[in-house]
């Protein structure tokens, strides 16, 4: 296999080249946030939404430099590192962005750092699963409701700690609840139940991350006029509910099959994912 590359402050280095240091913020205090981005056909998609997230999460943290990542530097960056790894226009990637520089929890200053990775992806469409998600609520931890809470910081310990709970009780998924015991999102998406022939999805007061995709539903629905309504929804929903899916921005929307013995039906997952695919020509 060629040798693959990532992108570290515009400097190309092959994969694996051990470029992080010990004083690293990211590393030291989760001082940063990060965006995952899905490339099709050599185009990145919903880059004005990735770099509009991005621009508030740095202006949240106090990171600066916000204006320089616009639209046009993801677009740039993600092409340049595509071309590079010689991949054929279809990618995922994460950009982590950084407050760079020393200092304990007082920062000495606020300039960025960013570090561009990827992987090659087969496919040119957002491909609903086939087999449906099976899912359960992850209920050690929940998660608090704050300025932050829209943002995807680097701060993911609440997620590591759904994930060894999804891994240990052989789940696909687990849900999230928010501090005052709600659905708020999954390990790494949002979340949308189909129910009484209406679609709701937790409002971002709720505590849920901005999601990408979740903002591209949005629209997609509203112009299609498919009603959705953001919402304090109860988890005691996922029992009498007729759908129930979630959608991030590399994978486009995934359905859910089970919660517990419920079982789900995907034709709202089906319609909408068509939609979004067919939005995209």
């Amino acid at each position: 296999m060629p040798q693959q590359y990532l992108l570290y402050n515009d400097i190309f280095h092959p994969l694996n080249t051990p470029i992080i240091t010990a004083e690293n913020r990211a590393f030291r205090f989760g001082d940063g946030l990060f965006e995952s981005m899905r490339m099709i056909d050599g185009k990145l998609q919903f880059a004005e939404l990735h770099a509009d997230r991005l621009a508030a999460g740095m202006k949240a943290l106090k990171i600066e430099g916000h204006s320089l990542m616009d639209a046009y530097f993801l677009k740039q960056k993600t092409t340049d590192l595509a071309k590079r790894n010689k991949w054929a226009g279809n990618a995922r990637f994460r950009l982590a962005v950084y407050r760079a520089g020393a200092g304990l929890y007082t920062p000495e200053h606020n300039k960025n750092g960013y570090l561009l990775e990827g992987n090659v992806l087969p496919s040119s469409t957002y491909e609903l699963n086939k087999k449906g998600l099976i899912v359960d609520l992850f209920t050690d931890l929940s998660k608090p409701i704050n300025k932050f809470s829209s943002l995807k910081t680097a701060n993911a310990l609440l997620y590591v700690m759904a994930g060894l709970f999804k891994q240990q009780n052989s789940l696909d998924e687990a849900f999230i609840l928010n501090e005052k015991g709600f659905l708020c999102e999954s390990i790494s998406a949002n979340i949308f139940v189909v129910y009484d022939k209406k679609i709701y999805t937790p409002a971002l007061t709720e505590g849920c991350v901005a999601g990408v995709m979740r903002s591209a539903v949005l629209h997609l629905s509203k112009i299609n006029d498919i009603e959705i309504i953001e919402a304090e929804i109860s988890p005691k929903i996922l029992a009498e509910a007729d759908e129930v899916f979630i959608t991030n921005a590399t994978k486009g929307l995934q359905w859910v099959m089970g919660y517990g013995r419920k079982r789900y039906f995907d034709k709202v997952a089906k319609l909408l994912s068509g939609k979004l695919n067919a939005s995209l020509k």
